[in-house]
C-alpha cells in the first residue's frame, strides 16, 4: 500500500479515572467521535471489570480495550476481560512468550486481539516473535512521567519504530499526551490508533476536544 493510501488511524479515548461517573461523563459526551474506548489500568484497578461490562452495555458496537497490562496468568486474566465484553487486551512487553501465547489462544476464542505495550527499550527480534505467536497490535508511547518532566518528544526514532513494526504486520497505536498539534508529525506514517486520554477526559468540552482530534486525523490521512 502506498503511503498516500494509508488507512486512517482510529481515535481511542483512554478512561483512566478512579470511578465510573468521572469516566462516563466525558465518554458519553465524546463517544460519537471515537472508535475505541479504553477502560484504562487505573479505572479497572478502581472499579474492576465492572468498568468493561458497563461500557459494553452502553455502547455495544464500540471496540473496547481492557488495558490490564497482563504480565502473567495470561489465560485467566484475558478470559475474564473478554467475558466482560472487551475486544482487545493489553500485555506488557516483559511478559514471557508463554504468557503471550496463552493470551493469544484465549483471544482467538473470542475473536479478540492482543496488543503488546512496548517499554522504553525495543527489541525488534522479540517483536517479530510476538507477531509469529499471533499478537496483532503494539503500543508505542511516551512515558507519562517522562513527558511531565519535559524529557521526551516524538522524533525520527519513533517514526522509524512505527514503520518497522507496521512492516512486521502490527497495527501500531501511539500514545503519550498526544495533542492536535502533534498529529501532523505523523503524516504519511502507518499509525493504526491514536490515543487521547487527558486531552479529552479533562477537557472543558470533551466533544469539542474529540472533534478537533478527529478533524485533524481526517486532514492528515485523507481518504
Amino acid at each position: 500500500m502506498s503511503e498516500n493510501k494509508l488507512d486512517r488511524p482510529e481515535l481511542q479515548i483512554a478512561l483512566d479515572t478512579f470511578d465510573m461517573p468521572s469516566a462516563l461523563r466525558p465518554l458519553n459526551a465524546a463517544v460519537s467521535k471515537v472508535d475505541v474506548v479504553e477502560c484504562g489500568t487505573v479505572l479497572i484497578i478502581a472499579e474492576g471489570l465492572k468498568a468493561v461490562r458497563e461500557v459494553r452495555a452502553l455502547y455495544p458496537n464500540k471496540t473496547i480495550l481492557a488495558d490490564v497490562r497482563i504480565a502473567e496468568a495470561g489465560a485467566v486474566i484475558s478470559r475474564a476481560c473478554f467475558e466482560a465484553g472487551a475486544n482487545w487486551v493489553s500485555v506488557v512487553a516483559g511478559a514471557s512468550l508463554t504468557t503471550v501465547e496463552q493470551v493469544v489462544k484465549v483471544a482467538r476464542e473470542f475473536s479478540g486481539e492482543v496488543q503488546i505495550e512496548l517499554g522504553e527499550h525495543y527489541d525488534a527480534n522479540q517483536a517479530r516473535r510476538w507477531r509469529e505467536i499471533g499478537a496483532t497490535q503494539v503500543i508505542v508511547h511516551r512515558s507519562r512521567d517522562a513527558e511531565a518532566a519535559g524529557k521526551l518528544t516524538w522524533g525520527k526514532d519513533d517514526i522509524d519504530r512505527i514503520r518497522e513494526l507496521h512492516g512486521m504486520g502490527f497495527k501500531v497505536t501511539i500514545t503519550g499526551g498526544i495533542k492536535v498539534a502533534d498529529i501532523p508529525l505523523f503524516a504519511g506514517v502507518p499509525v493504526g490508533v491514536i490515543i487521547s486520554g487527558r486531552g479529552i477526559v479533562q477537557a472543558k468540552d470533551p466533544l469539542t476536544a474529540a472533534t478537533e482530534l478527529r478533524d485533524t486525523i481526517e486532514k492528515v490521512w485523507p481518504q
